[in-house]
């Protein structure tokens, strides 16, 4: 029952408060405020509410009767009898599966909910509700949530933070971009970013007012000679680039550590699945390697969820200060009840028996996509690690043709057209390079193709899937080579950089 109803009487009009209060009805019924089986107020609740006697609310209910609107039942009350069906909610239209939930979801991104054991994940959430209420947030998180990342960080992947460098709870890594570029940037400074690459850290920073330069990767990641001149940052993924999937050697973090001190400019490490890695022991973070230039970003939503909303920020104190005295000046900071139960989890080692078990979980995933792509002559880029692969196309128009064809047949499909930071009409930097020294082919420029997620189905769902997205593949690399004689097969055109040993 609605125990206040939104009526409005205008003792001036010429209308009886009777017809009134009938009309607000009949109105609040159209526009679905009332809705059929709705129990209303009692006269006497309703005549006290509305400073009117009783008996004006009785006759607009007599009326409301006698049109059908109303009906009394002995001893419960009066309630409405019919009532239009509320309206439609509007959605807006959004890039991904989301667009249709009936699809098969493989578009990259997703936590492998399925390896979750659900137990652990019910009594992380009820211990997180034996916490107080939080009267005020601490604007760099709570402090057990920070001392429960640290260990994290230490046992999973080799960073000692605390130590030279503060650490921050943040509500995920596009969020803690977003602060950086206000904490620390200034509206038109500059960004080197690699392309393709992460879209939502690229709209965070141009929402601050950042200008973002694409720089082109290759099989090692980011290109660190063509770097522009001028940059006041540089954003990348070295543990694995997205979406190429390609992992930073060694050799190319410390030119990029090099490059960054010597132009004095710090470097946004975003570490978003850096705990998943299957074949060889993970490359130290470049926050590992330079804490006075790297500011190390980490989130909670490709290793639990994104119910969580939180992640890590691991910087130098000016960093940190600055983050907090923005999230002071505007009131912003992570919600303090992801924080829990990441905490719970961490602390009673459901956590790193979460982990051991998404490293068992995610291989076998993996094999079965890229065996099935792999079958049908099809290139598969991306190390063994993270959740998911690339399979390269030859144009813009073939991966319009493998999205259309694939959600044709049930599933979604990501094409890599749509990561590119800028299109071919805005060139990249050219830069002079040795006569006797070729560089690495710069595949962000005109790489296409799809992402493939293996991580966000079930196993049943997924063997469902893989077939028919490899199918789909194949038939357009195969119509797009006899549509262009002359022109070498997408399917043996490209190397896969999984399949050289690294140094």
């Amino acid at each position: 029952m609605l125990e206040e109803l939104p009526l409005v009487l205008d003792r001036t009009a010429a209308d009886p408060l009777s017809v009134q209060v009938a009309a607000g009805l009949r109105a609040a019924a159209n526009s679905g405020v009332l809705r059929a089986a709705d129990r209303l107020p009692s006269s006497r609740a309703l005549a006290r509410q509305l400073g009117v006697s009783r008996t004006v609310v009785a006759a607009a209910y007599d009326q409301l009767h006698a049109e059908g609107w109303l009906i009394g039942k002995q001893g419960s009350g009066t309630y409405l009898t019919t009532a239009p069906a509320a309206p439609p909610v509007r959605t807006l239209p959004v890039a991904g599966p989301d667009e249709d939930a009936e699809l098969l979801d493989l578009f990259p991104g997703a936590p492998c909910v399925e390896a979750l054991d659900q137990a652990a994940w019910r009594r992380a959430w009820r211990a997180a509700g034996d916490n107080s209420a939080v009267v005020r947030r601490d604007r760099a998180g709570e402090p057990d949530y920070r001392d429960a990342v640290v260990e994290h960080l230490l046992r999973h992947r080799g960073l000692r933070a605390g130590s030279d460098t503060m650490v921050l709870s943040t509500a995920g890594t596009s969020s803690a971009v977003g602060e950086f570029a206000h904490a620390v940037l200034r509206p038109g400074d500059v960004v080197a970013m690699e392309d393709p690459g992460y879209q939502r850290a690229m709209g965070a920073f141009l929402a601050a007012g950042i200008t973002v330069r694409p720089v082109p990767c290759d099989a090692d990641g980011l290109r660190v000679d063509l770097i522009p001149d001028g940059v006041h940052a540089v954003y990348c993924t070295p543990a694995h680039q997205f979406p190429l999937g390609a992992r930073m050697p060694a050799a190319r973090r410390v030119e990029l550590v090099e490059f960054a001190r010597r132009a004095g400019v710090p470097i946004v490490e975003d570490d978003y699945d850096g705990e998943l890695r299957y074949d060889t022991a993970p490359l130290p973070l470049l926050a590992a390697m330079a804490p006075d230039v790297v500011i190390h970003l980490g989130t909670t939503s490709k290793i639990l969820s994104p119910a969580l909303g939180v992640g890590w920020l691991v910087a130098a104190p000016g960093i940190v200060q600055a983050v907090l005295a923005y999230r002071e000046r505007t009131g912003s900071g992570p919600s303090p009840a992801g924080q829990h139960v990441f905490t719970e989890l961490a602390r009673h080692g459901d956590l790193a028996r979460h982990l051991r078990r998404l490293r068992r979980t995610l291989p076998p995933r993996r094999e079965l996509l890229v065996s099935e792509l792999r079958r049908r002559g099809l290139p598969v880029l991306g190390d063994d690690a993270g959740s998911h692969v690339v399979v390269p196309l030859p144009s813009a128009a073939a991966e319009d043709q493998a999205v259309a064809e694939g959600r044709a047949r049930g599933i979604a499909l990501d094409g890599l057209a749509r990561h590119h930071l800028a299109t071919q009409q805005n060139p990249y930097p050219r830069v002079p390079q040795s006569a006797t020294q070729s560089p690495p082919p710069a595949l962000g420029r005109h790489t296409f193709g799809i992402t493939l997620g293996y991580a966000a189905l079930s196993l049943a769902d997924l063997a469902r899937a893989v077939p028919i997205a490899a199918d789909c593949l194949a038939r357009v690399a195969a119509s797009t080579h006899r549509r262009t004689p002359g022109v070498r097969s997408p399917t043996h055109g490209w190397s896969s950089p999984n399949r050289r040993r690294r140094a």
